[in-house]
């Protein structure tokens, strides 16, 4: 029988992956660097990009640990400080102003031959929000369940992201600029939530250990 505390994980899991990939957001961008392009040659890009930003997210969620270790960073610490990532991200989108990259015409121009890894795989898919977040849930993830489960959640969102983005002409026009904007407000709203359980979560064992410290002082 599985532990009910799975559900609510696997919950956690899609929907902060989900809103800090942020694939609906990416759309304009994506059809912006893209109008050159073909249908054919947009695929083989997103494509690539989606692979390139699944390896990467997925090695800095298994090196997470490794990660503490080498620049003697707490668990607790990078929780306080993911939480401040995720909270500013949450609040521009919220305010419908987040975008999962700032280029000018110039530069959207300069990327327009190579942008499979920069800047569609990184910062647009695999940004620093997400990264935090993937090295933050395999901590919390205290079985092999749990942590098959970050993994699952993962492939599954970024493949999610790879037909929607596959199927962005036709979901820009569907939703239209009011749409885009509700959705980005819901999820800056789930993504400021996760922030303050993250912010929580690492102050509070701070602050129990300094007032145990002063006790026994």
């Amino acid at each position: 029988m599985l532990d009910e505390s799975i559900f609510p994980f696997l919950f956690l899991c899609l929907t902060s992956f989900f809103s800090l990939t942020n694939p609906l957001g990416t759309m304009p961008v994506f059809l912006s660097i893209t109008k050159e392009m073909d249908n054919a040659q947009r695929r083989s890009i997103l494509k690539r990009a989606v692979l390139i930003a699944i390896v990467i997210l997925l090695g800095f969620t298994f090196c997470g640990q490794v990660i503490f270790k080498l620049f003697g960073v707490s668990t607790n610490g990078f929780r306080i400080a993911a939480g401040v990532i995720i909270m500013k991200i949450g609040f521009d989108m919220l305010n419908a102003q987040y975008k999962s990259t700032k280029m000018s015409e110039e530069e959207e121009q300069a990327y327009a031959r190579d942008i499979t890894v920069t800047p569609l795989a990184i910062p647009m898919l695999c940004g620093p929000g997400a990264i935090a977040n993937g090295i933050m849930l395999m901590d919390q993830a205290s079985t092999f369940v749990m942590q098959a489960i970050v993994v699952g959640s993962i492939i599954f969102i970024y493949a999610l992201g790879y037909y929607i983005l596959r199927a962005s002409t036709r979901l820009v026009s569907f939703l239209g600029e009011t749409g885009n904007n509700v959705m980005m407000r819901l999820m800056g709203l789930i993504l400021m939530v996760i922030a303050v359980e993250c912010f929580v979560g690492g102050l509070r064992p701070i602050l129990i250990s300094i007032i145990q410290a002063s006790r026994l002082a």
